[in-house]
């Protein structure tokens, strides 16, 4: 997939006030940090697209931005950040949820997890919590360039077996690194075969 254009749409916290689901939708999300914003502006080539931030915490709203007039990319609030009421938590939480379980047309989530570490908890409990309620997910591993290879396969074998505990089939891993570009190919023509896949099932439904 060629990214021509990629669009701010719109910034809200209640999931009705979305854009119109007629076009397929996929959410990225994951522990504040894990490079959520750097990944987004290097799969749609827009280095400004996302705002990134040092500072944990800073994409607050669902943001909804229009890939090629065809699909949308939607950044979620990354979770997981401490420096949050309790209040706060609870309010990111409804958001989080009424978006992630009415949505009609997302089509995946894309949970992301930094490559650098072993697994973390706050991760595993979220990916169940979308394994539970039926909401189709795929894995991407973060920062791959930061370490070495081997300490990264390390890191990535570890959260599979963590996985396994709870998950008899692992759900669908990609790798990727914002800085060198590596995995864009692969997201990007992930993302288009799922979209075949919308629009084919909408003429079926049109039929």
């Amino acid at each position: 997939m060629i990214v021509k254009s990629a669009n701010f749409v719109v910034s809200n916290s209640d999931y009705l006030k979305c854009p119109s689901p007629e076009k397929p939708e996929y959410a990225f999300v994951g522990r504040s940090n894990v490079g959520k914003s750097s990944l987004i502006n290097m799969l749609t080539g827009n280095g400004k697209l996302a705002k990134t931030s040092v500072q944990p915490g800073k994409t607050q709203l669902i943001n909804h931005f229009e890939i090629n007039g065809d699909w949308y990319l939607v950044d979620l609030p990354g979770y997981g950040y401490a420096r949050i009421s309790k209040k706060q938590r609870e309010k990111w939480n409804k958001m989080m949820k009424g978006y992630l379980l009415n949505r009609p047309n997302l089509m995946c989530v894309f949970v992301l997890v930094d490559s650098r570490i072993p697994p973390q908890e706050i991760d595993i409990e979220f990916i169940n919590f979308l394994g539970e309620n039926g909401v189709p997910l795929m894995v991407i591993f973060t920062k791959t360039d930061k370490n070495k290879q081997r300490e990264t396969a390390q890191n990535i074998n570890s959260f599979k077996r963590r996985m396994l505990q709870d998950w008899e089939d692992l759900p669908e891993m990609l790798l990727s690194s914002s800085v060198t570009g590596y995995g864009r190919e692969n997201i990007l023509q992930t993302i288009d075969n799922m979209n075949q896949t919308f629009h084919n099932d909408e003429q079926d439904t049109d039929l």
